[in-house]
């Protein structure tokens, strides 16, 4: 198993634990619009290592996650959360965590 060029980590951070089982998607931004180039799943520690291309290209791209997926029946006011961001040196990795309460996001240039 390779790893994608774009990873994430989903922490929700009112439990103390990682986000197990949330659908996660990427998409890269075309002249014409958003094109999907992954979808997954984060594992049970709320990570997601394979979910696009080993190596990608410069420009604009976003994750979307399935917050409402994953919270289910529990309170929450988010129910998908978007990081756009730019990829500016393909020869990178780019992690992308996301720190996630029901009411609080919070994300970074992971390593």
């Amino acid at each position: 198993m390779s790893r994608s060029a774009i990873t994430t980590h989903v922490l929700d951070t009112a439990a103390g634990r990682p986000a197990r089982d949330m659908p996660v998607r990427l998409e890269f931004r075309e002249p014409d619009g958003w094109r999907p180039i992954g979808d997954a799943c984060t594992d049970a520690d709320g990570r997601v290592s394979v979910l696009g291309p080993e190596r990608v290209e410069v420009g604009d791209y976003r994750l979307i996650f399935d917050t409402a997926g994953y919270f289910g029946e529990r309170e929450h006011f988010f129910p998908e959360v978007t990081v756009t961001f730019t990829v500016t040196d393909p020869a990178q990795h780019h992690h992308v965590p996301l720190l996630l309460s029901p009411f609080a996001i919070s994300t970074y240039r992971g390593s």
